[in-house]
């Protein structure tokens, strides 16, 4: 250990993530000849290769599996030392911006109560950020935590606490055939044009808001795809497609004339979940995840 810079360890955790020199610089914003030079310099600490280079790839050694698997949880344990004790010193002020996906829900604003009774120094923004991009805005830096809905697979993502179990709902026009209905099941869902997530969402995030499937494997039609809960309220409201949505965001839109919302059994509860990036840990979202904890109950299981 005798020696081994942080940056090295930086650079081969991100490496490991993008598994490309060039990706690795910008998000370091290194070159991509200073990556090089960082990964062979703990390699020659190590005493062995970490990763396999050829001209059309970049993949991890055994030894370099095993070597990220111990790497991350220790870094991210120091990175944290760190950031708390640098609290500590100045007191936990600065700015927490929490991103939220929706709707603030009880929970929300419980923990942000609860955060702000604890923290009072810390100053606290909201920023509602787009279904269509729940991760973007913790990766790009515009918010340090974020509430989205689950599932959530991201390596560089840390999950937790997982909150808000709720039923799902199929958001209708007033106009739709199955306005007056008092549920649906599943199945049922092959009945409607289903209002989709846009923009750069992963494939299987998007798919678990609006599936393409029923349980028992029928299919569902695809309606237009939105980018805001608003976008696809409009739409909804418009007859030009059916919208899932968990049933705390269907009481709160539940007043509009123009929508009705109808609970749909046999669907996989929709869930919450705040999220960190794994490699820039906040004191303040730290002490949020806590409060978040606090305000919820004991975290369930995700999904």
């Amino acid at each position: 250990m005798s020696g081994v810079e942080i940056r090295e360890l930086e650079a081969f955790l991100v490496l490991a993530q993008e598994l490309h020199f060039g990706r690795a610089g910008e998000r370091l914003y290194v070159s991509q000849s200073r990556v090089s030079q960082l990964l062979r310099s703990l390699e020659h600490r190590i005493g062995a290769p970490l990763v396999e280079r050829t001209s059309r790839r970049v993949a991890l050694t055994p030894l370099g599996e095993s070597f990220l698997a111990g790497l991350r949880p220790a870094y991210e344990a120091l990175r944290a030392t760190v950031d708390d004790a640098r609290a500590a010193a100045r007191g936990m002020g600065g700015v927490l911006r929490i991103g939220f996906q929706g709707t603030v829900d009880d929970y929300l604003s419980r923990a942000i109560a609860r955060f702000g009774d604890l923290y009072p120094e810390c100053a606290i923004d909201i920023v509602e950020i787009p279904l269509s991009d729940p991760f973007g805005p913790l990766r790009r830096q515009e918010v340090d935590c974020a509430v989205v809905l689950l599932p959530v697979a991201e390596d560089d993502l840390v999950l937790g606490p997982v909150f808000s179990r709720q039923p799902q709902t199929l958001a209708v026009s007033v106009r739709h055939p199955l306005a007056a209905r008092e549920s649906l099941s599943a199945e049922e869902l092959a009945d409607c044009r289903l209002i989709g997530i846009g923009g750069g969402a992963p494939d299987y995030w998007r798919s678990a808001q609006a599936p393409a499937l029923t349980p028992g494997g029928l299919t569902v039609p695809a309606g237009p795809g939105v980018n805001t809960l608003q976008e696809g309220l409009s739409l909804t409201a418009a007859n030009r497609g059916a919208m899932l949505l968990c049933r705390s965001t269907a009481e709160y839109h539940g007043r509009r004339d123009s929508l009705t919302f109808i609970p749909v059994e046999g669907l996989p509860d929709s869930e919450l979940g705040l999220i960190r990036h794994r490699l820039r840990p906040s004191a303040q979202a730290s002490a949020f995840a806590e409060a978040l904890a606090e305000a919820t109950g004991p975290s369930q299981p995700a999904a």
